[in-house]
C-alpha cells in the first residue's frame, strides 16, 4: 500500500479496505510505520513506536492503526511519561479500560504521542521531549495538551489518534491542526480502573480525525460505563455513528464572537466566524448574537478553575514523586507544573469544596441556557496559536494563579465544556492566509447531546468539505 493511497482514507475507509481483503492489517502498519519515518522527524509528534501490539481481528475497525496520547491511558508494560521527566521511565503496570476497548475494536496501538509535561499547558513543548511543531507552520505551536496526537493526524501517520480534554485539549489541537475534535460528556468514557475522575471531573478522553464520521465510530466504540464508574451514561438517545448522516433539523444557535474576558477575538478569527454564521444560516438554523448568564465573574471562573487544576495537579505530582523515587524541584518539573504544585498545598480543604459549589452553579446556568438554545457557537480560540517558545517565556517568573490566568487568557473559550461535563466539537472552517494556518470554530451543546452534535458536524462536513485541504508536508515528506 502506498503513501498517497494510505493518507487518502480516514479510519473507517481503511477498515472497509482491510474487511473486503483489499488490503491486509500488515499492509496498513507499514504505510503507517512508512509515515511515520517519512514525517516524524519534521513534526516529534510520535514520541516511540511499537510493533506485535494485540488487537480483535473480528472488530468494526480491525488493522487500523491507533496512536496514544502519553498522559491519561495506560498500555500494560509500555512507558508511560506523561510528558515529563518526573514520570521518565515509569512504565503501566496494566491496560486502561479505553485501551481494552479500543483493542476489542480492532484498533492497532501502535506508539504514544508527545504531550506538555502533565497536559498542563495549550502548547505541547516539554523539556523533557521537545517541542511538537505544526504541520502547517513550523514555525508555530501544534496546541495542546493533545499536540502530538493531533499533529500525527494531521501530517497524515494516522487516522486517527487518542486524546484527552481537560480544558479544551482535544479541541484546541484540532483548531490549531485543521481536524475534527470532539470533547464527550462527563462519563461517556470509562476512566478506570486507577481512577474514578480526573481533575475532579473536568477531564475526558477523546480522539481527533480528519472525518466526523470517525470520530463518531470510535466514541461509539469505547463508550459505557465499567464496574464501580461513578456515572451512567444514557445511550438510548440516537446511536453516533448513525447520526451522521442525519438530519439535524432547524436549529437555535446562540454565538458568542468575542471571549468572556473582556478582550477581542482577532479579525482573521471573527471574519472565520462570521463565514460560519452565513453557512449556518444557509443550511437553515436560526443564529443570534448571546452572552449567557454563567453566575461567576471571569475572574471568578479562572479562580475556580485553577482550584481544580491546582489541587489536583499537587496531589498528582506527589504521587508520581513517591512512585518513582523522585524530588520534587526544578530538575524534575518544570516552572509552571511548580507553581501549581506549590498553589495545590496553599489551598484549603474548604476552597476545594467552594469551587465545587462555583462549577454547581455554572452548570446550572448553562442548563438553563440550554433549555432556550440548542447548541452555543464560539471560535475555538480567539487567534491562531502562538510561535515555538511564545507561550512558554516567561513562567519561571508565574506562581500557580499566573499560570493559569496565561492559560486562560489564550483559550477563554473551551473550559466552560469542561466545567459543565457537556460535549463540545471543533470544527476546521477557518484559514488565517497571512500564517497558514487553520482555524477552528466551537460548538457546545447539553449533557449527553453528542449525537445533536455529530448530525450538524455531518452536515457541515457534507456542505463544506474540509479534509482534501492538507499541510504542505503531505506532498512534501510522504511519498508512495
Amino acid at each position: 500500500m502506498n503513501l498517497s493511497d494510505y493518507t487518502s482514507f480516514d479510519a473507517i475507509g481503511l477498515a472497509e479496505l482491510i474487511n473486503k481483503k483489499e488490503v491486509s492489517p500488515a499492509e496498513v502498519s507499514s504505510a503507517a510505520m512508512r509515515a511515520y519515518q517519512a514525517v516524524n522527524p519534521d513534526v516529534d509528534a510520535v514520541i516511540e513506536c511499537w510493533e506485535g501490539e494485540k488487537y480483535n481481528q473480528a472488530g468494526p475497525m480491525a488493522g487500523v492503526p491507533m496512536l496514544v496520547k502519553d498522559l491519561g491511558i495506560s498500555v500494560a508494560g509500555r512507558l508511560n511519561e506523561l510528558g515529563s521527566r518526573l514520570a521518565a521511565g515509569m512504565v503501566s503496570p496494566h491496560d486502561s479500560h479505553l485501551t481494552v476497548k479500543m483493542r476489542q475494536a480492532g484498533l492497532v496501538l501502535m506508539g504514544r504521542t508527545t504531550t506538555p509535561e502533565l497536559a498542563a499547558s495549550i502548547t505541547t513543548e516539554p523539556l523533557f521531549n521537545g517541542g511538537t511543531r505544526n504541520p502547517w507552520n513550523s514555525d508555530f505551536s501544534a496546541g495542546g495538551s493533545s499536540g502530538g496526537s493531533a499533529v500525527a493526524v494531521a501530517s497524515g501517520i494516522v487516522p486517527a489518534a487518542h486524546a484527552t480534554d481537560g480544558g479544551g485539549s482535544i479541541r484546541i489541537p484540532a483548531s490549531a491542526n485543521g481536524l475534527f475534535g470532539l470533547k464527550s460528556s462527563r462519563g461517556r468514557i470509562s476512566m478506570g480502573p486507577d481512577v474514578d475522575e480526573i481533575w475532579s471531573g473536568l477531564a475526558v478522553h477523546g480522539f481527533v480525525t480528519r472525518s466526523v464520521r470517525d470520530s463518531a465510530a470510535l466514541l461509539e466504540a469505547v463508550q459505557g460505563n465499567m464496574p464501580g464508574d461513578p456515572f451512567n451514561i444514557d445511550r438510548s438517545t440516537p446511536g453516533l455513528v448513525t447520526s451522521v448522516d442525519n438530519d439535524p433539523g432547524n436549529l437555535k444557535i446562540g454565538v458568542i464572537t468575542h471571549p468572556f474576558n473582556g478582550k477581542r477575538s482577532t479579525p482573521e478569527v471573527v471574519s472565520a466566524l462570521e463565514q460560519t454564521v452565513k453557512l449556518l444560516l444557509a443550511l437553515g438554523h436560526q443564529v443570534e448574537e448571546v452572552m449567557p448568564d454563567i453566575g461567576l465573574s471571569w475572574d471568578a471562573f479562572v479562580e475556580m478553575n485553577a482550584c481544580f487544576w491546582a489541587a489536583n495537579s499537587a496531589g498528582w505530582i506527589d504521587a508520581l514523586a513517591s512512585m518513582n523515587n523522585k524530588p520534587i524541584n526544578t530538575e524534575t518539573l518544570e516552572p509552571s507544573n511548580l507553581a501549581l504544585w506549590k498553589l495545590g498545598h496553599e489551598l484549603k480543604a474548604t476552597e476545594l469544596v467552594g469551587a465545587m459549589h462555583m462549577r454547581n452553579t455554572v452548570t446550572r446556568k448553562m442548563g438553563a441556557f440550554f433549555g432556550e438554545y440548542d447548541m452555543l457557537l464560539t471560535p475555538t480560540l480567539p487567534d491562531v496559536p502562538a510561535k515555538l517558545g511564545a507561550f512558554n517565556r516567561g513562567q519561571d517568573k508565574m506562581d500557580g494563579r499566573d499560570w493559569l490566568h496565561h492559560v486562560f487568557s489564550q483559550t477563554p473559550f473551551t473550559a466552560l465544556a469542561n466545567v459543565c461535563g457537556t460535549p463540545a466539537m471543533s470544527i476546521p472552517l477557518g484559514f488565517c492566509e497571512s500564517n497558514h494556518l487553520p482555524i477552528g470554530m466551537q460548538f457546545f451543546a447539553g449533557y449527553n447531546c453528542e449525537h445533536a452534535l455529530l448530525s450538524l458536524a455531518g452536515q457541515i462536513e457534507r456542505a463544506h468539505p474540509w479534509r482534501e485541504r492538507r499541510p504542505e508536508i503531505w506532498a512534501g515528506a510522504l511519498p508512495n
